[in-house]
């Protein structure tokens, strides 16, 4: 690499946004509806659409979402959740939010996702849902989730990564009773901070719609617009304010027309890091659905350490001082210092997590980068 090339600097992840999202935020700062209202039911009703569930409802966050299911399907002490080992540790806390007692399964090498083999070694009577993570856009293995636990068992999709997604022809958001994705601007559409519950359930929804307005009977747009301005809605709920505001309802409504040809673009670069990078045997990437689609969240390698030049945090120091940004995948629960003194956990639990915790190794993939900056990527890794 030049001296030139060698300067410059390629973050892991940059949200793409600019003028049309701009414009879009000043019809709600010009109108002076800021809180939840048109734009976000417009958004809601769209997003709804696009991945082929029922209803859709905006959030704060995924796991404020994730969140809001589990409290609507009254999930409470004693109940037991499985979740993954390896994920982002929201997916666990809004178990114990709930006062239920989250229980980790290990998770697939191969794909970083749950194990449906470890997960049905983890059932008890106690076991009323699984949460499972679409990791880095990948979809988990539904159906053998299903098969993995009783009927009664309720699947839940953490879906924070997977807008766009699809499993078996099915987009996620409709795979389960009940799904979550954010809009965290590290996500290939982005408000801000936000997400989006989805569901088919009816009854759910609407016990869901109230735990987001604090528990009220009616919303605040309905209040406004209605008849009778002295009448204050009931409370016959204990809920929550999660409610995503007009100025990010305005901005997702831009960005989710352009998630699929994000998605689209970001699948032919993993096409294209997989292929330049295959000659490296230390380097393992990625899988790719079979006829399905990959939301491509995050391009997380895995490096081999018994192969690798050097131990994976030399090689994300090198890479950085050329310019590369790299991460982690994400972290393994059970090693974080919280759940690991809680509940009584240590590293060779789950060694699938384990491996990924120390061995994962997320390279830069987002709608941002030049041909050029991928070419970069390729010959950084390879020089090492």
């Amino acid at each position: 690499m030049s001296d030139t090339v060698a300067h410059r600097q390629i973050q892991i992840a940059t949200p793409a946004t600019g003028e049309e999202e701009w414009q879009a935020a000043r019809e709600p700062i010009l109108s002076g509806w800021l809180t939840q209202g048109p734009k976000v039911a417009a958004f809601e009703k769209a997003f709804a659409e696009r991945h082929r569930v029922d209803h859709a409802l905006a959030v704060t966050s995924c796991t404020t979402g994730l969140h809001l299911i589990l409290a609507a399907l009254d999930l409470g002490p004693g109940d037991e959740v499985i979740v993954p080992a390896f994920t982002w540790v929201a997916t666990a806390n809004v178990v114990l939010y709930c006062g239920a007692t989250p229980v980790l399964a290990d998770v697939d090498p191969r794909t970083f996702n749950l194990d449906p083999e470890d997960v049905a070694r983890r059932v008890t009577g106690r076991t009323k849902a699984v949460i499972a993570v679409h990791l880095f856009g990948l979809c988990a293995d539904m159906v053998a989730l299903r098969a993995a636990v009783p009927v009664g068992v309720v699947l839940v999709e953490d879906a924070a990564c997977a807008a766009g997604a699809s499993y078996r022809g099915r987009p996620a958001g409709g795979l389960g009773t009940a799904a979550s994705f954010s809009f965290h601007p590290r996500k290939s559409i982005t408000t801000g901070e936000g997400g989006m519950v989805t569901s088919d359930d009816q009854q759910l929804v609407e016990r869901m719609d109230a735990l987001r307005n604090h528990g009220a009977s009616v919303s605040e747009e309905q209040r406004h617009h209605g008849p009778r301005p002295y009448l204050l809605p009931e409370f016959n709920l204990l809920g929550f304010n999660y409610r995503m505001t007009d100025l990010q309802g305005a901005v997702g409504l831009v960005q989710l027309g352009k998630l699929d040809g994000f998605i689209e673009e970001r699948d032919r670069w993993a096409a294209f890091y997989r292929d330049e990078l295959a000659s490296l045997d230390w380097l393992r990437t990625p899988v790719g659905p079979e006829g399905d689609t990959h939301a491509w969240q995050a391009f997380v390698t895995y490096v081999d350490p018994r192969t690798a030049p050097m131990p994976r945090n030399d090689l994300m120091e090198r890479l950085q001082s050329v310019g590369v940004s790299t991460r982690p995948g994400t972290h393994a629960v059970h090693m974080l210092g919280y759940y690991a003194e809680r509940f009584g956990l240590s590293p060779d639990d789950f060694p699938g997590a384990r491996d990924a915790d120390r061995n994962s190794m997320a390279i830069p993939l987002h709608n941002r980068m030049s041909g050029e900056d991928y070419r970069y990527v390729v010959d950084a890794l390879k020089a090492l």
